[in-house]
């Protein structure tokens, strides 16, 4: 099981319906494919076929759930946790979710992928500045798990295949 989450707004849906089109269609190119979103109230289960033999299922937990979301971590094997870039009210309370999330005992063999999402907006943050808000660099190299960190955009598709590749190399099928 993959766990999906972040504050509320920053895109975990959007990315959940891209992969889902990308296991359609094998591509993000179409703008079309940018389906209507609302915020998730609960969670979204939805599972992904990467490559021919990887399914992965996806639990996205919304952003309202924050005080719950360990009550799912026994069930994760890997962690996508997405931060808004183009939010810089959101940063510190992303910031205060992730470290708690990171520090779990349940969490501390799970692979985790930080998505800095909406990078394409013109309110983005400057990525340098982000990073240094999070102090990312600090946390992939204090964490016990292994930490990747993406810069994307659900929307237009940047970055997502990069995703793609970050799941089929840390889901085992069936996962």
């Amino acid at each position: 099981m993959c766990l999906l989450i972040g504050m509320t707004g920053v895109g975990k849906t959007m990315l959940l319906k891209r992969l889902q089109n990308y296991t359609s269609k094998g591509s993000f190119t179409d703008a079309e494919d940018n389906p209507p979103t609302i915020p998730t109230v609960g969670t979204n289960l939805m599972n992904v076929t990467i490559g021919r033999k990887t399914e992965v299922t996806i639990r996205e937990l919304g952003g309202a759930m924050a005080p719950i979301w360990s009550s799912y971590f026994s069930d994760c094997s890997v962690l996508i946790f997405m931060i808004d870039a183009s939010c810089p009210t959101q940063i510190s309370a992303s910031c205060i979710q992730l470290l708690n999330t990171l520090t779990s005992d349940k969490m501390q063999k799970v692979n985790v992928l930080i998505l800095l999402n909406k990078v394409d907006l013109p309110l983005s943050m400057p990525l340098g500045e982000l990073r240094y808000l999070l102090r990312l660099e600090d946390v992939v190299s204090t964490a016990p798990q292994p930490i990747t960190v993406l810069e994307i955009s659900a929307k237009d598709g940047q970055g997502l295949s990069e995703v793609i590749k970050w799941l089929s190399v840390n889901c085992k099928a069936g996962s």
